[in-house]
């Protein structure tokens, strides 16, 4: 019996497929995406090509030899730890970003300075649909860049760029960017989503087979996603976000797919008029300069982030709701967290904040999820509404549960060594830890007061002492 041709649509950006079209993706969500096909299900007759095809060989992977992935360092310490301590050949990397955000600029960098580092690397072909040699010169020029270790390809054309790269064989591959490359074999713009699935394998092809490393920059959406289709990011190895603190002056890379790495570092970068520098004490930046200069809101706590503590200030601003119900608006901060915490500190400790507008700002424009952050958060609040500072300078630790109780904090050592070295003195702690383990930390960080609380209500109580609501 032969089956018939089938009609189904397909979500452009994420390949699902659905028997029926509707307006919504119910993989991905988004609406508008589903396109009909035209789908092929007769069966081939005996004898077909599946017959014919010479089967694979299975590899025992008892009998394969060690391999060993040789990283080269940029010395950008914080890039090199972004990428897992440093780049592997033949890695396919995706970089997204801001317009602006200064992509093209760290890129150029980076090929420069490990050209300089590692005698492998000499040679770079910088392909851009987007700007001309003249352009790129100016730029390299002003970085101060090894213009003899640079070449470039003003071209569109995927075939020409593989061809041309197959026949120059670089050190190092960068595409500026894929959204303006496209394809003669297959139809649709530059920048569509056929278009761009089949850009990336073909580079990914050319980065395994030829060992070149390549760097794509790409584009992205107004909600802030890579544009092009979910399956992009699945067939890069690496996926880097640059951010920008919306300033100008620094910036964060962050990781949000690493097959060599982890995901969970980033990079602190500062751009100056001679390209981006990294920032060796990162705590600064996200602290008030002024420490001792204390008003009703204001918080300091400490985040992890990989394997690197963050001091930042959190700050709180609670107003009465003047019209409609209540705002909550968060920068930096989880909007979902901070709608529990609100409810906590409602429910547990009497403060009624069902007329009262909450907006929370982590200063520097850092982007924190550290559940460590919870008492910081919820005795910024409390600050605020009661108009009274937090007097000394003390850090705050400890994440929060719904009974107001206050819950283990990992890595502490490490957050407590960076407070210390900030020049902090006291520390709020939740009383979960053993009294040895609390007479070590005495000892080792003799320059820190503790102070032990069970729960919100004893923070309030010790910070906010004859507190009185209003």
């Amino acid at each position: 019996m032969v089956d018939k041709i089938k009609t189904i649509y397909e979500c452009k950006n994420c390949g699902a497929q659905f028997p029926k079209w509707s307006g919504r993706c119910l993989e991905c969500g988004q609406w508008g995406t589903l396109n009909e096909d035209i789908q092929d299900l007769r069966k081939k007759a005996e004898g077909d090509i599946l017959s014919r095809v010479i089967s694979a060989d299975i590899v025992d992977l008892e009998n394969v030899s060690n391999f060993k992935a040789e990283r080269f360092k940029s010395n950008i310490s914080e890039i090199d730890r972004v990428l897992g301590g440093g780049l592997i050949s033949g890695s396919l990397i995706l970089l997204s970003g801001e317009p602006g955000a200064g992509k093209s600029t760290l890129l150029a960098q980076v090929a420069d300075k490990i050209i300089k580092n590692n005698k492998k690397f000499s040679q770079v072909l910088y392909i851009s649909g987007e700007e001309s040699a003249g352009q790129l010169k100016l730029r390299l020029e002003r970085l101060k860049c090894d213009l003899k270790s640079f070449k470039f390809i003003g071209e569109t054309n995927l075939e020409k760029i593989i061809s041309t790269a197959v026949k120059a064989r670089p050190d190092f591959l960068i595409v500026d960017s894929i959204q303006t490359i496209y394809s003669t074999l297959i139809p649709g713009e530059a920048g569509g989503i056929s278009q761009i699935r089949t850009i990336a394998i073909k580079f990914m092809e050319l980065a395994k087979k030829y060992d070149i490393p390549v760097f794509l920059i790409g584009h992205i959406t107004k909600d802030g996603q890579i544009a092009g289709p979910k399956s992009l990011e699945h067939i890069v190895d690496v996926v880097l976000y640059l951010e920008n603190d919306g300033r100008g002056a620094y910036s964060i890379l962050r990781s949000a797919k690493n097959r060599f790495g982890s995901v969970n570092e980033i990079g602190v970068l500062e751009m100056t008029g001679s390209g981006f520098e990294e920032v060796k004490n990162p705590s600064s930046i996200f602290l008030d300069s002024d420490l001792s200069h204390f008003f009703p809101g204001s918080t300091f706590s400490c985040v992890i982030e990989g394997n690197r503590p963050f001091l930042i200030n959190v700050q709180a601003l609670v107003s009465k709701t003047v019209f409609g119900y209540p705002q909550r608006k968060s920068s930096g901060f989880d909007l979902n967290r901070l709608q529990v915490l609100s409810a906590v500190i409602s429910k547990k400790q009497k403060l009624d904040l069902m007329n009262q507008d909450i907006i929370l700002n982590i200063v520097g424009g850092f982007r924190a999820s550290d559940p460590a952050l919870d008492l910081a958060v919820c005795l910024s609040i409390a600050s605020s509404f009661l108009n009274k500072e937090i007097l000394g300078k003390m850090v705050i630790l400890g994440e929060l549960g719904l009974g107001g109780e206050l819950r283990p904090v990992s890595y502490l050592d490490m957050r407590l060594r960076e407070a210390e070295k900030m020049g902090f003195s006291e520390v709020l702690l939740g009383d979960f830890l053993s009294q040895l383990e609390k007479n070590r930390l005495k000892e080792n960080f003799k320059k820190l007061n503790f102070v032990f609380v069970k729960n919100l209500s004893e923070a309030i109580k010790i910070v906010f002492p004859n507190k009185e609501n209003k």
